[in-house]
């Protein structure tokens, strides 16, 4: 892989541009309580984060990262209604940058690159979750996870990217911190890049074989320059 020939990058969002476990874990402790049941610490919630509103609820209701398949459809849809509603009221409240995203989003922007964001997060939060933080226009567009009749870890959501974008496979690169972006990415053939910060249900991304794994979101901007130097 050749950093330095890829020109759009697609970046997921929990978990690797923002930290939004603290609210997803209110909104979802919200929504128990409302259902009578007891909530849960936000470290329990976090390894239950990257699949979607409706993983998450059913994860909350099942109390495990093992959704229970006995779950009655009734209550799973009255708790993903309530989640939502709650989730909506608070989707910026806690919810932060993680260091250097937006210096060296910026800094990438500034270099030419072209910037998406493809997240299993529902469509109707990203945009005000962006605008909270600052990030409003920093992205050419954003596909959520109810945007397309799939989602990661499915490659349709880089297939449609780069056919938005005018762009080759070869041309982009899946940037995030779960293995859902990377399978995403090896199903597509693109080249991926992982960050160990994130939600990954405490597995080790590194078992997915990104193309480069990095503990700091602005080593990507260095190994950018890097690469410039050397060539």
């Amino acid at each position: 892989m050749r950093l330095e020939d890829k020109r759009v990058l697609l970046f997921d969002l929990d978990g690797t541009l923002v930290d939004s476990a603290p609210d997803l874990a209110a909104a979802v402790n919200q929504t128990l309580e409302h259902l009578g049941r007891e909530p849960f610490p936000e470290a329990t919630v976090r390894n239950w984060v990257g699949n979607g509103a409706l993983a998450l609820i059913s994860r909350g209701l099942s109390g495990s990262k093992e959704i229970d398949p006995n779950l009655p459809q009734a209550l799973v849809d009255q708790a993903l209604a309530a989640f939502l509603e709650f989730y909506a009221a608070g989707v910026c409240k806690q919810t932060v940058l993680y260091p250097e995203v937006k210096e060296t989003l910026l800094a990438l922007k500034e270099r030419g690159y072209r910037l998406a964001i493809i997240t299993n997060k529902p469509e109707k939060f990203i945009e005000p979750m962006l605008e909270g933080l600052g990030l409003s226009g920093v992205f050419e567009f954003s596909l959520g996870g109810d945007s397309l009749p799939e989602r990661k870890p499915n490659p349709l959501p880089l297939f449609t990217a780069c056919a938005m974008m005018n762009a080759e496979i070869a041309d982009c690169v899946m940037i995030g911190d779960s293995k859902n972006d990377i399978l995403a990415a090896k199903a597509a053939k693109m080249d991926s890049i992982g960050v160990s910060y994130g939600y990954n249900y405490d597995e080790d991304l590194g078992i997915y074989e990104p193309n480069y794994l990095f503990d700091h979101f602005n080593e990507l901007l260095s190994v950018l320059d890097d690469l410039k130097t050397l060539a």
